[in-house]
């Protein structure tokens, strides 16, 4: 984040329409009604603002994109303000004129009266049929990459941060990315408001504002921790999360240093949540998907955990370094589960992972811009560039700086970076000089990562180089797969024991392999091996949602309704872009059916991300 006196020439983001390098936003308080009949928020926010331009400035311009805005003052006088051209696909920027110019580090307030539109991007609007009970409307907001401009104009970049209250009225319990304040009216009654109120004291960017309201009720999962979702899945939620939660964070403060905001709560969201989780400060928003009732899902949460260090705290200035939040985040997932598992299975994460990378890269083509570590996504929506490219290339990039140096030194260099830029954003630029720095007194290591081809990871699209992983938790179904390879024609007798003792995660890693086959199995081996390892009626949809891939890519039909059924009860992109993708090629009506009839039911950029699937580049 820019300083109070620092002008940032040119702005370091290109998705964004303010002219943040002249003002700087410190404070917001955001006063909302929620009006589920209307489906809108209604209200104000107030922005603290802080010029930083030796010139004087006479005005700001915001983000906006489909809000409704009423009267806007500043420091408490009526404004004049415009709409400028919009400028897709980021908006429609808010141009507010000052009747006298502002003085460097002097500050101003605005008041920006606005309500939400059909068109907003950044909520998601459930009736009481979309919930998991049937009893009441639900709301949930999303706001990265570049969605909270529909909620209400601001600086809508990472590379601004700042603190935030939150005033929010609502019939039903409301949650928000801050600390509640304990004051708060509380429970309505029924058919009235109550208003709740949150403060998050530690400055965050515009993406990590966060909204939720609906039937919602909390259990303890540690003893700093709750998990919030509806009453009649409160303790299958409660059960799944209280073994991990509290030793993920233990070990990743030993890692970095004690966690910054106060308590660390998860909140699972409705189906329709289109991924497996948002690390909105304090509530984790996560879907109901890592709710498998093994505990082999969880991962998700050491994932979202380590967010609150690489991301929250510390934050990739623009969408075209996001590698520093993602790629970090799962560097430091796999440290937690290493320190937990073995590191075993930190490998075994990371083998998985560089499946999903190549599947990436296979995607887009191995040319692809947004291969590249270090993408330009000027004129871009950073959603058409989001992938798992980010977060493996930038793990096996750590990774590999790990390797380089040794895992020793590395682990000193960790809790340097995140104290350096606490509270900041930061580029890949500033990363590299960071990592020349820290390891300059260090002959050896320091000659290592001057050497290192650091434009060669940043720019190159593609696949990096491999690394050599330890393959023995994988060996075992790298073989198993390679059995159901050699059918039909081989003496091998597919049996439940085939998988006795294996991991969820080491199935998966098994239907990854049979679906990297280059001749798809037969139908009826297909049909065979969901019956026999049960496959078919796993609960599990990590598991479940790659069966459906095998089969419809060897041609049974006994797949597709499933296949559509569970379409039509999970939103999380993950699961959905594939399923749809893979169903098309084999049956494009069924797939265009199936996602008209659901399309209301997945989350505005889900929905949005597989129109573009199902028919090319058109209007989300």
């Amino acid at each position: 984040m820019a300083t109070a006196t620092v002008s940032l020439t040119p702005p370091r983001d290109p998705n964004t329409l303010s002219n943040y390098n002249n003002w700087i936003c410190t404070h917001t308080t955001a006063n909302f009604e929620i009006l589920f009949e209307q489906k809108k928020l209604i209200g104000n926010v107030i922005h603290k603002f802080t010029s930083t331009t030796n010139a004087e400035s006479k005005e700001i311009i915001l983000d906006s994109n489909h809000v409704d805005i009423g009267a806007i003052q500043v420091d408490g006088n009526p404004a004049n303000w415009e709409l400028l051209p919009p400028a897709a696909p980021y908006g429609t920027a808010l141009k507010i004129n000052l009747d006298q110019p502002v003085k460097l580090n002097d500050t101003v307030e605005v008041n920006i009266s606005v309500q939400t539109t059909e068109k907003c991007t950044a909520l998601q609007w459930l009736t009481p049929a979309q919930t998991s009970n049937k009893k009441h409307p639900y709301m949930f907001s999303q706001c990265q990459a570049i969605h909270a401009r529909s909620i209400f104009p601001c600086q809508d970049t990472p590379d601004v941060k700042c603190t935030f209250d939150f005033n929010i009225t609502s019939p039903l319990p409301v949650i928000a990315s801050g600390l509640p304040v304990r004051n708060s009216s509380g429970a309505p009654q029924p058919g009235s408001n109550a208003l709740y109120q949150f403060h998050q004291k530690v400055p965050i960017p515009s993406y990590l504002f966060a909204l939720a309201s609906g039937d919602i009720t909390e259990a303890a999962i540690g003893p700093r921790s709750v998990v919030a979702t509806s009453p009649d899945k409160l303790r299958e939620c409660q059960w799944e999360l209280e073994a991990d939660t509290d030793k993920f964070i233990n070990v990743i403060e030993k890692i970095i240093y004690p966690y910054a905001w106060g308590e660390y709560n998860v909140l699972i969201l409705p189906p329709s949540f289109p991924y497996g989780g948002m690390e909105n400060p304090v509530f984790t928003f996560a879907t109901p998907s890592i709710i498998s009732k093994d505990r082999e899902n969880v991962d998700v949460i050491a994932h979202e955990l380590a967010h609150s260090w690489s991301g929250n705290l510390v934050t990739s200035a623009s969408w075209e370094h996001f590698w520093l939040n993602e790629g970090w985040t799962v560097y430091l997932e796999r440290r937690i589960l290493a320190a937990i598992h073995g590191e075993k299975y930190r490998h075994f994460s990371s083998i998985i992972g560089w499946k999903s990378l190549t599947d990436s890269v296979e995607h887009y083509g191995k040319d692809h811009e947004f291969t590249k570590l270090v993408p330009s996504l000027k004129g871009v929506d950073p959603d058409d560039a989001f992938s798992s490219i980010p977060y493996e290339k930038g793990f096996n990039f750590l990774f590999h700086l790990e390797n380089l140096v040794g895992k020793e030194k590395f682990d000193h260099f960790i809790p340097y970076y995140f104290t350096k830029y606490k509270g900041k954003s930061v580029d890949s630029y500033e990363f590299k000089a960071t990592v020349l720095e820290f390891f300059q007194s260090d002959p050896k290591a320091s000659k290592l990562v001057q050497d290192l081809d650091w434009d060669t990871w940043f720019y190159t699209p593609g696949l990096p180089p491999k690394p050599h992983f330890d393959t023995s938790l994988v060996d075992v179904v790298y073989g198993l797969a390679n059995k159901w390879k050699s059918l039909p024609g081989s003496s091998f007798k597919p049996q439940a024991s085939d998988i006795q003792g294996l991991t969820a995660n080491q199935i998966v890693v098994f239907l990854e392999q049979v679906l990297q086959f280059e001749k798809p199995l037969a139908a009826d081996l297909s049909k065979l091996m969901g019956e026999v390892y049960g496959l078919a009626k796993s609960e599990n949809i990590e598991v479940s949602n790659l069966y459906l891939q095998v089969g419809l890519k060897a041609g049974d039909e006994s797949v597709i309704q499933p296949t559509t059924e569970l379409l039509g009860k999970i939103g999380r992109m993950k699961f959905v872009r594939p399923l749809f993708r893979t169903l098309q090629k084999v049956n494009r009506p069924v797939a265009i059916e199936t996602f008209e009839k659901y399309k209301d039911f997945y989350h505005p950029i889900c929905r949005g991300m597989v129109e573009k699937d199902l028919f090319g580049k058109k209007d989300a």
